[in-house]
């Protein structure tokens, strides 16, 4: 089954609206965002900001100054690139309440091309002191990151897609800063984050039918990274492949790489996308041309246990 990140943002908040300290506020794009649906339920409560990024957010500050849980929205391109100054200064060095999820992160923007196929996010985000950045890998798992950091005090960023995504998590708890053992091999490790899990499953059972029995891991929040499990697994199979819809630099990759320079000797690889931009096309299209796909996977999996 396929379903919808956005839509499943948008019903958790309007979930969680009964609360009267949740706010919401957008740039000019709830009906894709779908914060919609919590302005229709909730009009007193929501604050369509305009094209203005850097006043949503300071806007958001200053309503959770106020004693507010304060959800921020807009695509991720907009959000992050535009109001990186506003976020570092007035959420991140103050470690004000608020909550930034942003839908329409990496390639599969699809055919709005390079432009606004954010693929820096997860570096810009997790560089910030005080913010925690997840990317959850489908509707369910989405509902459940909103819902938990609505009640975690401190600022937080969510990274969504715009497509539809296969459904794989429907029946776990989603915890703060835990990794997700999908399956357990002995020949090799994929952690993956974010929409990018199907791949790795996708990759696991191409794998299992050559005779390689790989693990596969996912890492939905990307700081604080779940060490223990890298170091786990590092030891275990001592072959680790990442896989994200991110620029290579700065992303799931580098976050693992960190944490095996300073506690484990292992082999790590990692597919992203290779410090290039991306172009208009259809989303799934693109993660296959730009080589985030089970087909690579398979590939450097062979190389790595050879």
């Amino acid at each position: 089954m396929m379903e919808s990140q956005r839509i499943a943002y948008g019903e958790a908040i309007s979930e969680l609206g009964t609360d009267k300290r949740i706010v919401v506020l957008d740039a000019d794009l709830s009906s894709s965002t779908h914060t919609i649906m919590f302005s229709k339920k909730y009009p007193e409560r929501f604050f369509n900001m305009g094209i203005q990024e850097q006043n949503e957010v300071g806007v958001a500050a200053g309503l959770a100054r106020s004693g507010k849980i304060v959800f921020a929205s807009s695509f991720a391109v907009f959000i992050v690139g535009r109001a990186y100054d506003v976020i570092r200064q007035s959420i991140a060095y103050t470690g004000l309440n608020v909550k930034i999820v942003a839908t329409h992160a990496g390639l599969t923007v699809g055919e709005d091309g390079a432009t606004h196929q954010m693929l820096e996010d997860i570096g810009i985000m997790s560089g910030l002191p005080n913010f925690r950045v997840i990317a959850p890998a489908d509707a369910p798992e989405t509902k459940r990151v909103i819902k938990k950091i609505a009640y975690s005090d401190g600022p937080f960023y969510v990274r969504l897609s715009r497509e539809k995504v296969p459904t794989l998590l429907s029946d776990y708890d989603f915890e703060i800063g835990k990794g997700i053992v999908i399956n357990e091999g002995e020949d090799v490790t994929i952690i993956s984050t974010g929409i990018t899990l199907s791949i790795s499953i996708d990759a696991m059972n191409q794998l299992k039918e050559k005779g390689i029995y790989a693990s596969v891991i996912h890492m939905p929040t990307l700081k604080p990274i779940d060490r223990d499990l890298i170091i786990k697994f590092a030891r275990k199979t001592k072959k680790l492949i990442t896989v994200e819809e991110h620029s290579i630099y700065n992303g799931l990759g580098s976050r693992v790489a960190e944490v095996l320079a300073e506690s484990e000797q292992a082999s790590l690889r990692r597919v992203a996308v290779m410090d290039k931009f991306g172009e208009s096309g259809p989303g799934w299209a693109l993660l296959e041309k730009y080589g985030v796909n089970s087909k690579r996977i398979v590939e450097i999996s062979e190389e790595m246990v050879r």
